[in-house]
């Protein structure tokens, strides 16, 4: 490492539900970039969060980092001098690609060819990376891999952070329209740095609160929503999801535990969808429904600011 040191890392010990948590968020006001990393696969209590900062953190940093994460309680926070390297690709390091059917999902430190008749995606941690559930995200992989066979015209990826499964989308079906939404700006900045080193184009992005925006309406309905975020918000968006959908449309849920399976799927069929696919990964479960026969219209008006699962782990 370089003499001079450029920025700091401070590593501190977390929970998957407290690391979710911190990536749910929209509005800590920590002047940091914060990176959670499972530290051991399928365990809740073992994961890490990483602050990185320009200057040498002060007690207030440290504080309100350590409130961050209640269980690293009498753990004191171990702070680290970097040099010049760019701490992306430092962080970037321990993950190594994600292989799913047709697909190889690989960053900088990591490159791999395409598997036969498949496609690699270069995919750089960033702001918008966050867990980067490796189940999760292979998971939807493995549901839209195994829809290879069927036709759809009009997709949409709802909280598509990096845009991956939005690119997947795009290579199993080149002649369809991809809409790419997010909530925070910053992802959908990333989604088009990305789309432009995979060579993926055509992609209509918008930042949106999860299905409510006139421009997402205007393209409705979809015949392929895809929705990787968290419990809380899938159960909350149920309804919203649901009536952009077209009759008979694939529903594709994760971010889930299987523990949160049912609450989801019960959530979903009150507004008409049934369960076709389950696909079980450790903790994690990825969900494929079917949209009704007839196009859902929601019994009442959908107030986003009483939507209270929106960033909760339920």
């Amino acid at each position: 490492m370089s003499d001079k040191v450029d920025s700091w890392r401070v590593t501190l010990p977390c929970t998957r539900a407290e690391a979710e948590a911190i990536d749910a968020a929209d509005d800590l006001v920590i002047e940091a970039v914060l990176m959670t990393t499972e530290e051991v696969e399928d365990d809740r209590e073992r994961w890490r969060l990483d602050a990185y900062v320009e200057d040498e953190p002060d007690a207030a940093l440290l504080a309100a980092l350590a409130a961050l994460v209640p269980s690293a309680a009498g753990t004191a926070p171990v702070v680290t001098p970097l040099g010049a390297e760019d701490w992306v690709a430092m962080s970037q390091a321990g993950l190594e690609p994600i292989r799913e059917g047709r697909f190889v999902v690989h960053t900088s430190a990591h490159p791999v060819a395409a598997p036969p008749g498949g496609r690699a995606f270069l995919i750089d941690a960033g702001q918008a990376f966050g867990t980067g559930h490796h189940a999760t995200t292979s998971g939807c992989l493995a549901m839209l891999d195994g829809m290879a066979d069927r036709a759809f015209a009009n997709v949409i990826d709802l909280g598509t952070g990096t845009g991956l499964l939005a690119f997947a989308a795009r290579h199993l079906w080149p002649a369809a329209t991809i809409t790419a939404t997010d909530i925070d700006p910053a992802a959908i900045h990333v989604t088009h740095e990305n789309a432009a080193e995979n060579g993926i184009d055509a992609l209509h992005l918008i930042v949106a609160d999860g299905a409510l925006s006139d421009d997402i309406a205007a393209r409705a309905p979809y015949d392929l929503v895809i929705a990787n975020i968290l419990a809380g918000p899938l159960i909350s968006m149920a309804p919203e999801v649901a009536a952009i959908a077209a009759p008979g449309a694939a529903i594709v849920l994760a971010g889930l535990l299987d523990t949160q399976r049912e609450q989801v799927i019960a959530a979903f069929a009150a507004c008409g969808c049934t369960l076709e696919l389950v696909d079980r990964r450790g903790d994690w479960t990825i969900l494929r429904l079917s949209a009704g026969t007839t196009r859902y219209v929601p019994t009442r008006p959908i107030d986003p600011k009483g939507r209270d699962g929106w960033a909760l782990d339920l």
